[in-house]
């Protein structure tokens, strides 16, 4: 009898501690969460000579944004008619042009997600792709084909992350 009320004054014991500490991370959780709200709120800031928006474009959206070190680059595409590879050439130029503008560079990207509406373009598109100085490792790379872009007459979409 004497055996079973401790292991049933242990086990409430138990339940306490844990329901204690379950609260207490849950009570941490939630100072992180509103921290990170609000710091998240002042870290993050439109990079590209702040407050540069979008090519002209009708959709809303900022072309580079900084948070802490980190620069979020959006997708860029190219309206200009022409081949795969003179598309790529300008777009990873007008990459590179945000990126220095940020005070960064194509060494210092982390991440590169490519959209392509033709994968048969893969190939033509990583010749150009591969020439740029990406440092001394090439960053993280994703390549997807897409059903369409956002502008419908474009080749390719590419976005990165980096670093300043």
């Amino acid at each position: 009898m004497e055996q079973q009320t401790r292991r049933g004054m242990l086990g409430s014991a138990m339940k306490a501690a844990v329901a204690a500490f379950a609260g207490a991370i849950a009570v941490g959780r939630a100072e992180a969460q509103t921290v990170s709200r609000t710091d998240a709120a002042a870290k993050r800031d439109a990079t590209a000579k702040p407050g540069t928006p979008a090519p002209a474009t009708p959709l809303p959206f900022t072309a580079v944004v900084g948070y802490g070190n980190l620069l979020f680059v959006a997708g860029t595409g190219c309206r200009v008619p022409g081949t795969i590879e003179e598309a790529t050439k300008w777009v990873l130029d007008e990459i590179e042009k945000n990126l220095a503008a940020a005070g960064s560079s194509l060494e210092k990207v982390l991440k590169v997600e490519v959209c392509l509406l033709d994968m048969g373009e893969f190939d033509r598109m990583n010749a150009v792709y591969k020439t740029r100085n990406w440092g001394k490792v090439f960053p993280a790379r994703n390549t997807v084909q897409v059903a369409a872009l956002p502008a419908g007459d474009y080749h390719l979409a590419i976005e990165c992350v980096a670093y300043v």
